[in-house]
């Protein structure tokens, strides 16, 4: 069982950029299939950003040029690197790690930490 925990959000401007991170406890890198969620509040949870286990990267049109996703198998951290931030950004972001890219059904889940953008 993989534990995941968040860190790096906080409030920033739009325009502006943050970097989360999500400490694994053990390898995630070619094991799992390692994901960025947010859920704003009154709004479903929707997928941001994804690595499979063969390294593929894929992104949420939305923030597709904005965002990076990528992994340091030194460290066992997976980031978000976000940039250009816009209001509609906000919310709380969530890892999650699977043996398969499920979504949503991701079998484990950090704690969370809140992005919030202010116009």
């Amino acid at each position: 069982r993989v534990r995941l925990e968040e860190s790096g959000g906080g409030s920033v401007q739009a325009g502006g950029s943050l970097r989360l991170s999500c400490q694994a406890s053990e390898q995630t890198s070619g094991r799992y299939c390692v994901a960025w969620f947010r859920e704003a509040p009154g709004q479903e949870r929707e997928g941001v950003a994804q690595i499979a286990r063969d390294g593929s990267v894929s992104y949420l049109r939305s923030v597709e040029g904005r965002f990076t996703i990528s992994e340091d198998n030194t460290k066992n951290i997976l980031y978000l690197q976000m940039d250009s931030l816009k209001s509609e950004d906000t919310g709380m972001y969530y890892c999650a790690a699977d043996r398969r890219c499920v979504g949503l059904g991701s079998d484990f889940w950090g704690q969370g930490t809140q992005v919030t953008v202010s116009l």
